[in-house]
């Protein structure tokens, strides 16, 4: 690793209307050096490294490359420069297949300009078999789940040579076998003189594979250290500066009476799937990736359809064949792909916050109050925490955690009695993690049942009053709060999957 800056970002100053999204911000990364680009959401990372990779145009500053003054004109000109970025929210096209995916714009043609597709699927073939991964480049990007697609968009990085790669958030929806294979190729690139810019709200991954660290504030450059030279601790203070004590706060007892009853649950995709769950309970939904946890969510909310079982509330049975018909009896459920299934990005704030509960906001001629729309909207990002300039800004324009609060808010506008949050703190930092946690437990205390999926273990065991752990479509088995530990969870996780596969 050189000591000589391969690429240096000098007084970088970027403002959207309403906000400085970057003020003097400076950093340099050397070629064959894994850097660290940490803070909490709206802290200005993403922005940075849209500017850099010509997403952006940055408004004062100055950049170099190799000591020399660097212009990005727009990302084309940044993939012809050497410069690779992975979005945090997947930038794939669904209806075309990974091998279009990963050569869009940079297909091998023939002298007739005719797309070589023998020759750009074997191509593409190398790169998902050197991320460990058995797909098929013909297969279309929409049939994938969103960890295979997140692999496709590193595939897709690599795939352009480039000497400095952005990762940003890149194992948020990968499985660990996943995530490890993508460690061993960082390590290659790094092997390779690569430099990579590395993004995660998961502060172990820091240690596991960064060399150091720049922080950032509030728009502002904090510090930049050696990773050795850091904890988590001292990385959260820099980040929020302050010190966050209790990372999953207490709660108190749940309820002793059932709200919500799942009999037999049975499609495609799940098999005789039962449980309970308390007034005022968290039921924390624990599993490996592909287990059936987001299946079984799906199928109680009416987005995937059963085959047999019964959906019980309160005592009464309910048909539920329609996403709609689960808002109207009080379920609610907010998506762990928020782009895709739990936003409208194009849409403001106000608008993507109160479109499941419309009818709330009608008068007697059925139109919809505005005034009424702003209140409500401007009552939850009060009550989240959620910056923005206002109701009226569009979502698409939120960093990531704030798209996040606005997804939960959604979900909580139509006063459901049982909420389903799958995966409600991906990509989000962790001081937003702590505000999503009390909001959790807020409604908790107000008697909703909640049931929780998380793919982060800690996560899970910090925030549950039980586990259920999901294997294979089925239930594995369940554990209560102050018996639950990692190796018991996984193994009966692992344990079912063995019974199946025998």
């Amino acid at each position: 690793m050189s000591d000589m800056p391969l690429l240096e970002m000098k007084n970088i100053n970027k403002a959207f209307p309403g906000v400085k999204a970057l003020d003097n911000v400076s950093l340099s990364i050397t070629a064959g050096e894994v850097l660290a680009l940490l803070g909490e959401n709206g802290a200005g990372k993403s922005t940075l490294m849209k500017i850099l990779s010509g997403v952006y145009t940055k408004d004062s500053g100055e950049i170099l490359y190799n000591g020399k003054p660097f212009v990005v004109k727009d990302p084309k000109d940044a993939q012809k420069k050497g410069i690779a970025i992975i979005h945090q929210e997947l930038n794939l096209i669904p209806e075309l297949t990974v091998g279009e995916n990963i050569f869009l714009g940079r297909e091998p043609v023939n002298f007739y300009k005719k797309i070589k597709f023998s020759e750009m699927n074997a191509e593409a073939e190398k790169y998902l078999t050197r991320l460990g991964m058995d797909i098929k480049p013909s297969v279309k990007v929409g049939s994938l789940s969103v960890g295979q697609a997140q692999m496709v968009e590193i595939a897709k990085a690599l795939s352009m040579n480039a000497r400095i790669i952005i990762m940003d958030e890149p194992t948020d929806a990968l499985t660990d076998v996943e995530t490890e294979n993508l460690y061993s190729v960082i390590r290659e690139l790094k092997a390779e003189g690569r430099a990579i810019v590395y993004i995660s709200h998961k502060l172990s991954e820091v240690f596991d594979i960064c060399d150091r660290a720049a922080v950032l504030r509030d728009g502002t450059f904090v510090t930049s250290r050696a990773v050795s030279d850091l904890t988590e601790e001292s990385i959260i203070q820099l980040m929020v500066g302050r010190p966050i004590h209790d990372r999953y706060p207490a709660s108190g007892a749940p309820g002793t009476d059932v709200v919500f009853e799942a009999r037999g649950l049975t499609n495609h995709r799940v098999k005789d799937v039962s449980f309970i769950v308390k007034r005022g309970e968290i039921l924390g939904v624990a599993g490996l990736m592909g287990s059936g946890r987001s299946e079984v969510a799906k199928s109680i909310f009416g987005a995937m359809p059963l085959y047999s079982g019964q959906i019980i509330l309160d005592g009464r049975p309910l048909k539920i064949n329609h996403p709609s018909s689960a808002i109207d009896n009080g379920i609610s459920y907010v998506s762990e792909d928020r782009k895709q299934l739990g936003l409208i990005l194009g849409m403001s704030v106000k608008e993507n916050i109160t479109l499941p509960a419309l009818k709330k906001f009608q008068n007697m001629f059925r139109h919809v109050s505005t005034e009424k729309e702003i209140q409500v909207s401007e009552e939850y990002i009060n009550k989240m925490s959620i910056k923005t300039t206002g109701p009226s800004q569009k979502v698409l324009n939120l960093s990531g955690g704030n798209q996040q609060k606005v997804a939960i808010g959604k979900g909580l506008v139509t006063a459901p009695k049982v909420l389903i949050l799958d995966e409600p703190t991906r990509g989000v930092d962790v001081g937003a993690k702590k505000e999503i946690y009390e909001l959790i437990n807020d409604l908790k205390k107000n008697g909703i049942a909640i049931i929780l999926i998380s793919s982060e273990m800690p996560e899970v065991m910090g925030m549950s009053d039980r586990i259920l752990v999901m294997s294979g479509g089925s239930v594995a088995g369940e554990l209560m709060k102050e018996d639950a530990t990692q190796e018991k969870i996984m193994k009966l996780a692992i344990e079912n999957l063995s019974r199946n596969a025998g």
